[in-house]
């Protein structure tokens, strides 16, 4: 145990906050709106021109945390992702929040981080000592991969959404060659295939229905969907689509030549992910079966071999 080096680091870290805590306030300046608002602001207002207060404890608390939330969201913006791609990838998601509360997430994590990290530190401290540096190295790793930690899993979300939407399409693109062929329109075809699936490729033709029926034309709502999911496979469908709409040609062989090449291409992604695979599968039958053949096969002959000496 070190109390020195424990107390060294809680106090650095503190008087770290204390600093950023003054630089804030020194740097937060006070616009003409908030100076000229209290003297405009009249009693009795309209619904419509009057801004809603947090109250109780918890809207003192948001109306204390709100400059330092701000101020971390523009530190973590400036690390971080830009904002049109983080927006796009929050589209492909499939995630309604704004890019902003993204952010404010990140920042979120970033806090916890810190905060773990600070009392991993000072377990280590305690317990088995250290120098000051590591332990303040570490606290900043932690942190940064708290603050980090949101984008990753949009990754993932990101990744495991597009593999649905693959896995989904051929049945529904069966589906809509099948209503097709029985005499439907494009319209409705989308409808009864809406009506009659649930997934996320069913979600999104619902959302691509909604804005042809907003008054959007079909083909503009279907490049929109595949502008949406950014999936060739997807913008491929969009394109034979809105060709045969326009063309008149027959809409059912469109449709049913995509869900070949979707199935084509996912048959190819299988053999690309286990040719990459086989090199993995190679180490166990290598360093762990092989051995153990040639050890119960050279065994008996050296028992013989010693026995006749």
């Amino acid at each position: 145990m070190n109390p020195a080096v424990v107390g060294a680091l809680v106090g650095l870290l503190g008087g770290a906050g204390l600093v950023l805590v003054l630089l804030r306030l020194r740097a937060r300046r006070i616009t003409l709106e908030q100076r000229v608002g209290p003297y405009l602001r009249t009693r009795g207002t309209s619904a419509l021109l009057r801004t809603d207060v947090p109250r109780g404890p918890w809207g003192t608390v948001e109306r204390l945390v709100a400059p330092f939330l701000a101020d971390g969201v523009r530190l973590v913006a400036r690390i971080g992702s830009p904002a049109a791609d983080l927006r796009h990838r929050l589209v492909r998601a499939g995630r309604t929040e704004t890019v902003e509360q993204f952010r404010a997430q990140q920042v979120v994590g970033g806090v916890v981080g810190l905060a773990g990290g600070l009392l991993l530190a000072v377990l280590l401290a305690a317990t088995r000592g250290g120098a000051l540096v590591p332990l303040v190295a570490l606290v900043v790793v932690v942190g940064v991969v708290g603050a980090l930690a949101p984008d990753w899993y949009l990754g993932r979300q990101v990744a495991r959404r597009e593999a649905r939407l693959l896995a989904e399409m051929p049945t529904v693109t069966e589906l809509l060659a099948l209503a097709v062929s029985a005499g439907e329109g494009a319209t409705g075809a989308l409808e009864r295939v809406v009506r009659q699936t649930r997934g996320e490729l069913a979600d999104e033709l619902a959302r691509t229905l909604a804005e042809a029926r907003a008054g959007a034309p079909l083909t503009t709502a279907l490049q929109t969907l595949a502008d949406r999911t950014g999936l060739p496979a997807l913008a491929r469908f969009a394109e034979g689509v809105a060709v045969a709409v326009e063309r008149g040609s027959p809409l059912a062989d469109v449709l049913r030549a995509q869900a070949q090449d979707v199935r084509e291409e996912g048959r190819r992604a299988l053999m690309q992910t286990g040719g990459r695979k086989e090199v993995l599968m190679m180490v166990p039958v290598v360093f762990l079966i092989l051995p153990v053949t040639v050890l119960f096969a050279v065994f008996p002959s050296v028992v013989v071999l010693r026995v006749g000496l």
